[in-house]
């Protein structure tokens, strides 16, 4: 592969949910090899608050997990992600991969399977959902930098990493600062329409966002929670 290519697939994330552990392997090094950044969940519930807790481009899905049908994991996963999905299954038959498509899923790989037909669908998929949108914006109060454009966050002139949920949450937040954006909002932004009831998601998600950017809540610099209501992003600096 190009080191054109690693460096374009190295900002991809890649999450594999399959609990057979030689596939997870198998699959891993064959994408870090092109360059991916993978993550990896052993079964439907684990793959689900992956995620929704860190995000993913692409995700590859084995039908037969230990706790939950993969059907009901692909039904989940769509009702707030558009994140493309691959599908592993044993069975080949045109029925179920009718019934997968209609279910949501992008592409359908049967195992066995070449790393090589994979990697290629994969790239497809890429191509298909890649939509850039160039935003020109740039805040930045001296202490805390947030390139919009380039999707790059400085604490103190440090770039910090963050997760690509922790990114949309301080972009959604610091493009409307000083306005209240309210709990339903930010659930429908960040996971779908679905999933407003999901509080215990951005409760996590806002604790660990605050802890990269030396945020308090009780004395807060940047993120504001209005009880009952929602979060404000302020500039103190």
């Amino acid at each position: 592969m190009s080191e054109q290519n690693v460096s374009a697939s190295a900002m991809v994330n890649v999450l594999i949910i399959d609990d057979e552990t030689q596939i997870r392997k198998f699959l891993d090094i064959a994408l870090r090899a092109q360059g991916y950044k993978v993550l990896q969940a052993v079964n439907g519930q684990q793959g689900l608050e992956l995620l929704a807790l860190q995000g993913a481009d692409l995700v590859i899905l084995d039908l037969g997990l230990p706790d939950l049908d993969g059907f009901d994991v692909l039904s989940e996963l769509r009702s707030w992600s558009n994140a493309p999905v691959i599908v592993l299954s044993v069975r080949a038959d045109e029925e179920e991969k009718v019934k997968l498509l209609d279910a949501g899923a992008n592409d359908y790989v049967t195992k066995p399977f070449s790393v090589q037909e994979l990697m290629a669908r994969i790239r497809v998929l890429l191509r298909q959902a890649q939509h850039v949108v160039v935003e020109s914006a740039v805040y930045d109060d001296g202490v805390l930098k947030v390139d919009f454009a380039h999707r790059q966050v400085f604490l103190n002139q440090q770039l910090i990493s963050l997760t690509r949920k922790e990114y949309h949450l301080l972009n959604l937040l610091a493009q409307h600062k000083g306005q209240l954006i309210t709990q339903p909002q930010i659930l429908k932004e960040l996971w779908g329409p679905t999933h407003q009831e999901d509080t215990h998601y951005l409760r996590i998600l806002v604790a660990k966002l605050r802890g990269k950017l030396n945020d308090n809540a009780v004395h807060p610099k940047y993120i504001i929670t209005e009880p009952g209501v929602g979060l404000r992003f302020l500039n103190s600096y």
